[in-house]
């Protein structure tokens, strides 16, 4: 969007998440260019890992920590560069500094939803690592600064969690005192964001950073086929949910960085059995993961569903006629992309901000939980298969 606007832009990040982006619009790429800058290496981090797509939650403080390491390249580059701006999110927390001694205006950019990030308070509040809420029985009701009628706050499993954003990792910071510094020394703060949408969340933010917040609204993809129609992928995968009725598929993603745990994984697949109905599985499981689905899972929906263990392209599988419903981790973006192809949502949460997302959704009827135990996150093969046809098969799904 900045680009169609004639800005140039210098994106920085690190050699390998470069080679990960989507490939710039011929007409637009001559306004980009992309800086690499070597993470460092870190002790205890993976060889070639690079961002939390590589790692799992038990190594993202060290990937921090490494990202810290690439402070003094980006002030060398910000300092040669003639920036006009710099946009930077919580994770560099040392940007704006930088860009404050070379007078550069400086904008955080915010990558969770509002409700999010309201549930954490002033910057203040981040800033001392929340305070005093310390214990999950205080995320589990909406805090006292939100003043409107809402029943969106976490369940206890979630709350033992998030009750880590306040508490230092192995980068020697806390996410939340990295948000709060790098909100506290921003320009304004810039957020993924629609008036529509999320209104009363929207204004509570201004109302606690007392800065200027500045809406993208909800930054929907492009939907158009694959670059590569002939690529092998979707292909083979077309070519099944040719064969299936308008409607009828269920499709399954649960994101690059949310991983349920074993026990999650066997009711899921088992669930799925138990419903009855077509479904396609993105399975595309992180190199160092020992998930494995249950004994003769595939053999026995041989032909009812098909499991998909490579990149799949998401925005051209949603927008198929034969896809009926999403079963997602509750990622924004997915949320995002499946709403506006009009899929309806089952919300199955696993981290960090999706369990908000899937309350506030829930809460709008603009998507079913599968009904969980509030106590250690369990789920049953019953309660997928009861949230899947309720969706998908029962008349109430459809309203």
């Amino acid at each position: 969007s900045i680009a169609r606007e004639g800005h140039r832009i210098s994106f920085i990040s690190t050699p390998r998440n470069i080679h990960r982006l989507p490939k710039t619009p011929p007409h637009l790429a001559c306004s980009f260019t992309f800086v690499k800058i070597p993470l460092p290496k870190i002790q205890g981090l993976p060889e070639n890992a690079e961002s939390t797509m590589d790692v799992g939650p038990e190594l993202h403080g060290l990937l921090k920590k490494a990202y810290d390491g690439m402070e003094d390249d980006v002030a060398r580059f910000l300092r040669n560069s003639c920036a006009d701006a710099v946009i930077y999110d919580f994770s560099g927390f040392w940007v704006p500094s930088i860009a404050m001694d070379l007078g550069i205006p400086r904008f955080f950019f915010c990558i969770f939803p509002s409700w999010f990030i309201d549930f954490c308070g002033t910057i203040e509040d981040l800033i001392h690592e929340l305070k005093d809420r310390k214990s999950p029985e205080d995320f589990m009701s909406p805090p006292k600064w939100v003043t409107f009628e809402t029943k969106v706050a976490y369940k206890y499993y979630e709350a033992k969690l998030i009750v880590g954003v306040g508490e230092k990792n192995a980068s020697g910071f806390s996410d939340a005192y990295r948000g709060g510094i790098g909100i506290s020394q921003s320009d304004a703060v810039i957020i993924r964001h629609c008036h529509e949408f999320e209104t009363e969340w929207f204004n509570l933010l201004g109302n606690l950073y007392q800065k200027e917040i500045i809406p993208l609204g909800q930054l929907p993809p492009h939907f158009q086929e694959t670059e590569n129609p002939s690529s092998d992928n979707w292909v083979s995968i077309k070519e099944w949910l040719d064969t299936k009725t308008k409607g009828s598929v269920l499709y399954i993603a649960l994101g690059s960085e949310a991983t349920p745990n074993q026990d999650q994984l066997t009711e899921l697949a088992h669930g799925l059995e138990l419903s009855q109905l077509p479904f396609l599985w993105a399975f595309r499981k992180p190199a160092t993961s020992t998930l494995k689905l249950p004994d003769g899972f595939e053999k026995r929906t041989e032909g009812r569903g098909m499991v998909w263990k490579e990149w799949v392209p998401q925005l051209n599988i949603l927008g198929h006629d034969s896809v009926g419903g999403f079963l997602t981790h509750s990622g924004w973006s997915s949320v995002v992309e499946a709403l506006m192809l009009g899929v309806p949502l089952i919300l199955l949460p696993i981290m960090a901000d999706q369990w908000l997302n899937a309350r506030v959704l829930d809460e709008k009827e603009m998507g079913l939980e599968v009904a969980r135990n509030d106590e250690d996150g369990s789920i049953s093969r019953d309660s997928v298969a009861w949230a899947v046809r309720r969706v998908m098969v029962e008349e109430e799904g459809h309203k």
